[in-house]
């Protein structure tokens, strides 16, 4: 599907499509300022983009809704871009989401379900959303995606969109690509692609809700790896390595959780570019380079505190949900290097652990019928 084929995406011509963000952290305050955009060029959709912001004070005392409202600036979280006129920012989650018939939730994947259960009852029936949100939670009888979540409390249909996509590069204009999955729903996707598509911003679609919001999800575990790498000096080669075997668990973890999964999933933009790029530039990556320098002797809660200025890891609490998943199956030695990214994120392993823990080759064949996902 490219974006040059889709015209608004909509089958009713006199409907009028009207956006929320819920969210208004770095890649949030991003995705309000491409929609934005766009909106004011698309005949379909209501020029206003709403955007929820969890309000907090600024050192100046001010509250940051009203400085993005003033200055069209979100100071703190992606300074010294502009966002567009038409972005309001709302610190009311309700008000924001009331009149919206399309829903972009972009917020750290640990606050989703509570966010979702206050607005119960509160959106349109006739609302679609989209998740741009990379985490999972464990409940006792599994793993939910966030996007599952989101239907299950809301009722709502809800598509994906994953990709190469390090925030700061793509406010700034910078090319890269993107990847919607979707259930069913050709037309639905189609409009999201629109909606999100510019000339430095490539969006495509492809039928696979899990496969594509998996990638995003695990991705961030292999991030940690790869910057305790970087963190022990241990080179080039090591790193690639280490992502090379991430992805093969990232694959084997996907197809086993939901047969569905497609294997050309892992070469869009959601696959393995984002694994590169987030294993060469992501904050996960960062933060973990920074753990292992100091040999795990800091915390990553103290880590992000001073590194993100506000901004949360994702890395360290998906690699604790996996690793629960594996647990509970039985699976940890099927996949050393999710295990190991856990054990050395809580202490329970030096961070040098990455390489002598990940080096074996693991028998899928002993997890029935996984033998041929491998």
């Amino acid at each position: 599907m490219s974006p040059t084929t889709a015209i608004d995406g909509n089958s009713n011509p006199n409907k009028k499509f009207k956006v929320t963000v819920v969210g208004s952290g770095n890649w949030g305050s991003v995705a309000a300022k491409l929609l934005g955009s766009n909106t004011l060029k698309l005949s379909s959709f209501h020029d206003e983009v709403r955007m929820w912001v969890f309000e907090e004070t600024l050192p100046s005392g001010e509250k940051l809704t009203d400085v993005i409202n003033r200055d069209n600036e979100n100071v703190k979280y992606l300074p010294g871009i502009k966002l567009g006129r038409n972005v309001v920012a709302d610190p009311d989650l309700v008000n924001a989401v009331k009149d919206a018939n399309m829903l972009v939730f972009v917020t750290p994947h640990q606050f989703m379900e509570g966010i979702c259960k206050k607005l119960v009852g509160k959106v349109r029936s006739d609302a679609e959303a989209i998740s741009l949100i990379k985490g999972m939670e464990v409940k006792m009888e599994g793993p939910c995606m966030i996007s599952s979540l989101i239907s299950e409390l809301l009722g709502i249909n809800c598509c994906v969109l994953m990709g190469a996509n390090i925030a700061n590069e793509i406010a700034k204009e910078m090319f890269s690509e993107a990847t919607v999955g979707y259930r069913e729903h050709r037309e639905v996707a189609e409009r999201w692609v629109n909606l999100f598509s510019t000339t430095y911003f490539i969006v495509s679609a492809v039928e696979d809700v899990e496969g594509v919001e998996l990638c995003g999800t695990l991705k961030n575990v292999v991030a940690l790896a790869a910057g305790f790498v970087d963190g022990l000096d241990m080179g080039n080669n090591t790193k690639a390595a280490i992502m090379r075997i991430g992805l093969r668990e990232m694959r084997v973890f996907s197809k086993l959780m939901f047969s569905s999964v497609k294997d050309n999933t892992f070469f869009e933009s959601c696959g393995v570019a984002d694994l590169i790029t987030t294993c060469l530039g992501g904050r996960n990556r960062k933060v973990a380079d920074a753990f292992a320098r100091n040999g795990g002797k800091r915390s990553f809660d103290e880590l992000e505190a001073e590194m993100l200025q506000g901004q949360k890891l994702q890395g360290v609490s998906t690699a604790k949900e996996v690793y629960e998943v594996l647990s509970k199956r039985g699976w940890q030695e099927l996949f050393p290097l999710f295990t190991t990214v856990h054990e050395i994120s809580i202490g329970r392993l030096p961070p040098s652990a990455i390489v002598e823990y990940s080096e074996h080759t693991p028998n899928f064949s002993l997890v029935e019928g996984s033998a041929q996902y491998y």
